[in-house]
């Protein structure tokens, strides 16, 4: 008699855990703080093109405005590294009020250089706001659903953004004109005010809080260096490279498409908005299933599945000619856009132990990570003054390529595995 072959890994045919009422409000409130992420975060893009004419900039100086701006993503390693020792639930309340207060103080920029400061402090906060909420759903969540909710959480994220592009052209009719975009960003402030008593530490970095007040940390424990020390630098810088070379097509692919459509495809402002919008909503469906599909097919042939869309999608929506092909090839390049950052979020968070986890997602993606997303608008901003938007974002959409063969020559398989687990392979 021969035993059966598994079709399957045993975690991915139990039954799934069913979430508790605490995590279901929890759910929910993170989906809603990083909505409102989405949305201030994709405000520059949109406008973007009534800055440049209202500050006279020329392509060159928009790229590196968005430069300087995107240096906050880089500036916020200090704030995400910051959950190991403060705590969870401390930073994510403190990151929402800041990218909440910074977004609204932007309406009031009178120049282009307060507008960079503004933006630039805004982006701390927006990226510390983001790490936290993806350790949050690392760690409160059952293993077998950690990819679907981890994938939700940033599919609000891309639901906001589509809040963002689709109020935007009412917003500029408005006296405040393109000002008005950032006054909208306070609401968060309220949520939080009545959402924040109910929201409780996580129950692992809670267990590591009561173990260090038995045992208090020596002070090596608390330098910049110390998850080198550890023995995780191999891995950091693995993950480091990985979220650069993404984000040197993701960072630029959506921020400058308003731009191309107008200067290059001769398209205004209604149009352009509206094929952003419809993108955005058709690629809702695709963006809301990445995390499950991390969770039953696995995160390396999830990756091929996004990242190949992802690249697909951003080399059309720059080449093609006509609003519609336009649109439905944006509809895939947002989809890869958003859907990379599942993928890369669950690696990250299932690599480290608790202790260092919030380091290890500051010095992967907001430290080293940011050298690409820093690098992709200056980049592309001075490549475009010479070949135009398309032909530039052509040759940046074969990075997502280059990352996915970096995913299988350098990470494993985490699906369905325990993070005490994943921290060890």
């Amino acid at each position: 008699m021969t035993t059966p072959v598994p079709t399957e890994p045993a975690a991915a045919r139990r039954a799934l855990t069913p979430l508790d009422a605490y995590q279901k409000k929890l759910f929910v409130f993170l989906s809603v703080a990083t909505f409102f992420e989405g949305y201030d975060f994709l405000a520059l893009s949109q406008v973007l093109p009534k800055l440049m004419k209202e500050m006279d900039l020329t392509k060159g100086q928009a790229g590196l405005l968005v430069a300087v701006i995107n240096v906050g993503t880089l500036v916020a390693y200090l704030l995400v590294r910051a959950a190991d020792r403060w705590g969870r639930r401390r930073l994510l309340t403190l990151t929402i009020a800041g990218y909440t207060l910074a977004t609204f103080a932007t309406g009031f920029a009178p120049n282009v250089w307060v507008f960079a400061g503004l933006q630039l402090v805004g982006r701390v906060f927006l990226i510390a706001e983001w790490a936290v909420s993806m350790v949050y759903a690392a760690e409160e969540f059952p293993a077998e659903r950690r990819g679907m909710v981890i994938g939700v959480i940033q599919a609000f994220s891309s639901l906001g953004s589509i809040a963002c592009a689709g109020v935007a052209p009412l917003l500029f009719q408005t006296p405040y004109g393109w000002r008005s975009v950032y006054f909208v960003g306070i609401v968060p402030l309220v949520i939080l005010a009545i959402a924040r008593r109910s929201l409780r530490e996580t129950k692992r970095f809670a267990a590591l809080a009561t173990a260090r007040a038995a045992a208090p940390e020596r002070a090596e424990e608390r330098s910049l260096f110390r998850i080198w020390r550890r023995g995780y630098g191999k891995r950091v810088l693995e993950l480091g490279l990985l979220w650069s070379v993404t984000y040197l097509c993701t960072q630029s692919a959506i921020t400058f498409w308003k731009e191309f459509a107008s200067s290059e495809r001769g398209m205004d402002d209604a149009q352009s908005g509206l094929a952003i919008t419809v993108a955005a909503v058709g690629s809702m469906p695709l963006v809301f299933l990445s995390g499950k599909l991390l969770d039953k097919i696995g995160r390396r042939a999830g990756a091929v599945c996004i990242f190949g869309a992802g690249a697909l999608g951003v080399f059309l929506c720059y080449t093609l000619e006509g609003q519609w092909p336009l649109t439905v090839a944006l509809a895939f390049g947002i989809f890869g856009t958003s859907g990379v950052l599942p993928v890369l979020n669950a690696f990250t968070a299932e690599r480290f132990p608790t202790e260092l986890r919030g380091d290890a997602f500051a010095w992967a993606n907001n430290l080293l990570g940011r050298v690409g997303y820093i690098a992709s608008p200056l980049l592309i901003g001075v490549v475009a003054e010479s070949i135009g938007w398309g032909h530039t974002m052509q040759l940046a959409s074969l990075a997502l390529l280059v990352a996915l063969g970096l995913i299988f020559l350098m990470l494993p398989e985490t699906r369905g595995k325990e993070l005490e687990e994943t921290s060890r392979l």
